[in-house]
């Protein structure tokens, strides 16, 4: 699995007054509307408008809507310029994340019950291109797992939280070789942000 950068946040939002109004293409995109209905003048959608955006979209299906820490997880995942927010652009990136995940959710949840279970877990863990030790995958059930169940919501945390991390690790591992060296500080911000 790839995981390529983001663009920059788009500085102008959505065609709000005194804003400059958005390429018609933009407009023209079917996730826009879902968009423009919860962002704010500034054209950027906080976590509270983000948790409402993915309830009203119905993305989450039967399953429990998103959390509250959920959606800040999101936005910190893609947010580049450390608003807090997100812009169009990354709302985009998100909405195609969200459906990778869900897509490998639902292969996993073969008995229907909004849950997988550890083995599904650690094979939608592999199909995505993470290598995890036993401990990690330990670790992570210990998380995420109500009685060795784990549902969507919390699905999505973990993922997020892997692609995050992953991107911090990718960036401080300049030799290529699966080792990175953080400095204190740098370490309390990359996991206080998750």
């Amino acid at each position: 699995m790839a995981y390529a950068g983001y663009g920059a946040p788009n500085p102008h939002g959505g065609g709000f007054p005194g804003m400059q109004p958005q390429p018609q293409q933009q407009q023209q995109d079917p996730l826009y509307g879902y968009f423009a209905a919860v962002a704010g003048q500034d054209g950027q959608i906080s976590p509270e408008e983000l948790q409402q955006c993915l309830t009203q979209s119905g993305i989450s299906g039967g399953y429990k809507p998103f959390n509250l820490d959920t959606c800040r997880l999101m936005i910190n995942m893609l947010d580049r310029d450390m608003s807090g927010s997100m812009g169009f652009t990354e709302f985009r990136d998100l909405w195609q994340a969200l459906n990778g995940w869900k897509s490998s959710f639902v292969s996993y949840d073969r008995d229907r019950s909004g849950t997988v279970e550890g083995n599904e877990m650690q094979q939608a863990i592999t199909s995505m291109g993470y290598n995890m030790s036993p401990h990690a995958m330990n670790a992570i059930m210990r998380r995420y797992s109500t009685n060795g169940r784990i549902p969507f919501d919390d699905f999505v945390c973990c993922f997020v939280r892997l692609r995050a991390l992953t991107d911090h690790f990718r960036r401080r591992d300049t030799s290529h070789n699966g080792s990175a060296s953080f400095q204190y500080d740098d370490f309390i911000q990359v996991t206080m942000s998750m």
